[in-house]
């Protein structure tokens, strides 16, 4: 065992040393994918903060009836935006609903090709099963030293760790729908002339649909539950009052900005869900 101890492996070191060689010949990079995200949430952020509050109240209550035409969820809607308001998280909330917006765009934009890519290449999907399953499981702090490092304090390594922990869900989910589409349906498509884009989005991507819309869904969630982690980077949101509150140990903020956070994971959950589930 000494032999084995005193013989260490220096993985850390060599990741150090890939982390230092990126920051000094890939810092404009860096620093342009930055700008360029930033830029992005702030006018989004933005233009939503211009909005009034009731207006967004309307909107959102208008695509839940749209959705789902339910008078218990178009109530919880506005029930649960109003108490946002009331308790003084308006701004937070926003900020906070942008930067799921946005990681999960960013997730789906690039999990979903992924996704269908590796249903038709299961060599591709065994290289990028570990790799998955890396990303989910070590612990999100690992990750945020090297955004931070290379993309400094800011919304943009909180957004990027978003996304390194999330995006497994689509691409997971979409491989899976679009590998368990019943053989019957393709081999009907291939008799009638289908070529492989149209034998793709007119019979594998609607029949795996479900599957891929319980990625997005489960997307919207893990990029929730980051946003506490997010503040300790220097993400706005609700999660920095969450923080502050453990740093002074106030009860009465913690457990409002958690429930703040809570009420906006439900009601994103709702929204997703397809027409009927929503109780």
């Amino acid at each position: 065992m000494n032999w084995i101890t005193d013989n260490k492996i220096p993985v850390g070191e060599w990741m150090e040393i890939f982390v230092d060689w990126l920051t000094l010949n890939a810092a404009g990079f860096f620093d342009a994918l930055a700008a360029g995200m930033e830029w992005m949430i702030l006018a989004v952020t933005s233009l939503m903060l211009w909005l009034p509050p009731l207006a967004i109240i309307a909107l959102v209550a208008g695509l839940a009836w749209w959705l789902h035409r339910s008078w218990p969820l178009l109530l919880f809607v506005v029930g649960a935006l109003l108490l946002i308001a009331n308790l003084g998280y308006w701004q937070e909330m926003i900020e906070t609903l942008v930067l799921v917006l946005v990681a999960t765009f960013l997730c789906v934009l690039i999990g979903i090709p992924l996704g269908i890519i590796a249903a038709h290449n299961p060599r591709f999907y065994a290289l990028l099963r570990p790799v998955l399953d890396l990303m989910q499981t070590i612990p999100t702090f690992v990750y945020l030293i090297p955004t931070l490092v290379l993309f400094g304090l800011g919304v943009v390594p909180g957004l990027i760790s978003t996304i390194i922990f999330a995006i497994a869900a689509p691409v997971r989910l979409t491989c899976l729908g679009v590998s368990k589409v019943p053989e019957e349906l393709t081999e009907a498509a291939k008799a009638f002339g289908a070529t492989r884009w149209k034998l793709l989005f007119k019979v594998e991507l609607p029949a795996a649909m479900p599957s891929i819309m319980a990625g997005v869904t489960q997307c919207i969630m893990l990029s929730l539950s980051m946003v506490v982690i997010a503040a300790l980077v220097g993400a706005d949101g609700l999660g920095k009052p969450v923080v502050r509150a453990l740093n002074t140990v106030n009860i009465s903020q913690g457990f409002e900005a958690g429930l703040a956070i809570v009420l906006v994971a439900i009601l994103l959950d709702r929204l997703c869900k397809k027409p009927g589930q929503e109780a």
